[in-house]
């Protein structure tokens, strides 16, 4: 598997001469949201190609996007459908690479569909670690059918990156490039929260440096607070470093929202958001900043840049603020309330706390550590004793 700086100049040269090519693997909700905005994106730059097990679903739901944008006159790209891939099936999924060769594959498939798997842990365990194998389930099967046809393409992981991607780092595994959603999630909600706390019209010219793991997502945005741990951010506007109290801020980011798949509008627009700065800075020479869960294969969630500015592009971690020791050493205490000890060598290690939590709501004994090559074991055992007992 080639690096990520080595993937975005073969990108570069590549779309000199062609369109660039994305595969949303998935259409699921997050995946028929995805395809909407890129949709709306009015790219004749771009093709897209869906990949999932159904044909008809499949079909059904790319013509009500293709119809709705063309009546908002944004039917600019074009979309294809490969079907009949069964994502337990390794080599159906690399017949689907080979065939395509995209620039970007997104990841946005789940284990156990039709589930906000959080509707179940938070109110019980206040951790979402426990789902770590439902997680990585799909997402290693797909990193190893990439793996075997030679792919370059751009890879965006959906579901826990904080976790999942070093996760199959540390097996020795092709992992994700970036991670979409969680610590991104929290962006807009701070940018928001500074604005009305400091009187901003313009919100969008705050810039918000942030590191920290999928636990914080959820506790700053249901209940306000930071479970007393203090966070690594920096917050900016126009340049000048802004004194806020942070407590404040927080309190403000709680903010109601669906908890139902309409949810799903976020993490969609997290792949967007990917997906548009590595081709701005392939194609346009731009420099963008993201937020992402697992990038480059580290615990918890990181600021990144993507630079096409310079002769090569670069896609590296953004050290302005913080070093890259500071910023893993507060992920791996915001992921541990998440119930991740470890992921090391290819192995999650739960917190003791974690099992403790899951023998006393749900009667099921947990796993201490979970090897790569338990990884479906575990997930099926999480499915059958707790997924569908309650929900």
């Amino acid at each position: 598997m080639k690096r990520i700086n080595e993937k975005l100049d073969i990108m570069r040269e590549e779309l000199r001469g062609r369109n660039a090519r994305v595969m949303i693997i998935g259409l699921g909700s997050v995946g028929s949201y995805l395809l909407d905005y890129l949709m709306s994106a009015g790219d004749p730059g771009m093709e897209i190609r869906v990949v999932g097990r159904n044909g008809e679903k499949l079909q059904s739901d790319v013509n009500i996007v293709r119809v709705a944008s063309m009546i908002r006159g944004q039917n600019r790209s074009r979309i294809s459908i490969c079907d009949h891939v069964d994502l337990n099936d390794i080599s159906r999924i690399a017949s689907a690479i080979d065939e395509y060769r995209p620039d970007i594959i997104v990841n946005s498939s789940r284990a156990y569909p039709g589930l906000k798997y959080g509707s179940i842990s938070w109110q019980n365990i206040r951790a979402y670690g426990i789902w770590a194998p439902l997680a990585i389930k799909y997402t290693k099967n797909i990193m190893e059918a990439y793996e075997k046809t030679g792919s370059d393409a751009v890879v965006i992981n959906t579901s826990y990156s904080d976790a999942v991607i070093p996760w199959l780092k540390g097996a020795g595994m092709a992992y994700p490039d970036f991670g979409s959603g969680n610590v991104n999630h929290l962006i807009p909600r701070i940018k928001m929260a500074v604005a009305q706390e400091c009187h901003i019209k313009d919100d969008w010219n705050i810039d918000v440096t942030f590191a920290v793991a999928h636990f914080h997502d959820v506790v700053i945005s249901k209940e306000g607070h930071t479970e007393g741990l203090d966070m690594l951010i920096d917050i900016r506007y126009q340049g000048e470093k802004l004194a806020v109290k942070l407590s404040d801020i927080f309190t403000k980011c709680r903010i109601p929202m669906p908890v139902d798949s309409k949810r799903n509008q976020m993490n969609a627009s997290s792949n967007f958001e990917i997906i548009m700065a590595v081709l701005s800075a392939v194609r346009d020479e731009e420099r963008r900043k993201l937020h992402c869960p697992g990038a480059f294969g580290e615990i918890g969630g990181y600021p990144v840049i993507v630079d096409g500015c310079k002769e090569r592009v670069e896609a590296y971690i953004c050290e302005d603020y913080f070093t890259l020791d500071e910023m893993r050493k507060k992920n791996r205490e915001s992921i541990y309330l998440d119930g991740i000890e470890d992921v090391r060598a290819g192995v999650l290690t739960y917190t003791d706390e974690l099992l403790d939590k899951v023998q006393t709501a749900f009667g099921v004994k947990l796993m201490k550590q979970v090897p790569f090559d338990e990884i479906e074991n575990a997930a099926d055992y999480i499915i059958k004793e707790i997924i569908e007992k309650n929900r």
